[in-house]
């Protein structure tokens, strides 16, 4: 009994190193430049961008074979933030994948779901909770409106609805028409009875 006892400490050692030397060994590295751009990414894993997720469009750009203007979620602010890090001139937004101008998520019709969890499969950020064969609802909190959700529905009970606006996610509405400068005067006239009694 204590041999068998030992063996098997002696066989659990020898598969700790042998798999300690493996990790350290065969490590792969990551791209450091691509881990800063992933980090830059909204992490909203949309699939807008043409790529499976924010870590793929990441090393893409590592790589040069994808331009810093493909992600609607992060708009102007992560294309500024990739420019500066990639030492590159910011450009605009593809206008073919340009953000829309009301934020959107979805909400499941409870009544028509039939717990089939194909969409809980298709979202990327995991905002719908449900199990097999049971109602499936959204946590509208973690909705990012990317609608991957939609197509795999076999009941068709995924609906796009306006997002609520709350105080993170409010914006100050941008004027209408555009601002009229008056134009500055050079030459000012001065009241010569002011001017006289400052004289006095």
């Amino acid at each position: 009994m204590l041999t068998a006892i030992i063996a098997i400490t002696v066989l659990a050692i020898l598969f700790g190193l042998l798999l300690g030397y493996s990790a350290i060994r065969f490590r792969v590295q990551g791209d450091p430049v691509a881990d800063k751009i992933d980090a830059i990414l909204p992490q909203t894993q949309c699939g807008q961008c043409s790529y499976p997720g924010c870590r793929p469009y990441a090393e893409a750009i590592a790589n040069g074979e994808a331009p810093i203007n493909q992600c609607p979620p992060g708009g102007e602010t992560v294309i500024h933030a990739l420019a500066d890090l990639l030492g590159c001139d910011p450009i605009p937004l593809n206008a073919e994948l340009e953000a829309k101008e009301e934020k959107t998520v979805v909400i499941i019709d409870e009544q028509l779901c039939i717990g089939c969890t194909l969409c809980i499969q298709a979202c990327p950020v995991d905002a719908i909770l449900g199990a097999a064969k049971q109602m499936h609802t959204i946590i509208k909190e973690e909705c990012t409106g990317c609608n991957l959700c939609i197509p795999p529905c076999p009941v068709d009970c995924i609906y796009i609805v306006p997002a609520e606006q709350g105080l993170t996610s409010w914006k100050w509405p941008l004027p209408e028409a555009p601002l009229e400068h008056s134009p500055r005067h050079t030459d000012v006239q001065v009241n010569p009875h002011i001017s006289g009694k400052g004289a006095a």
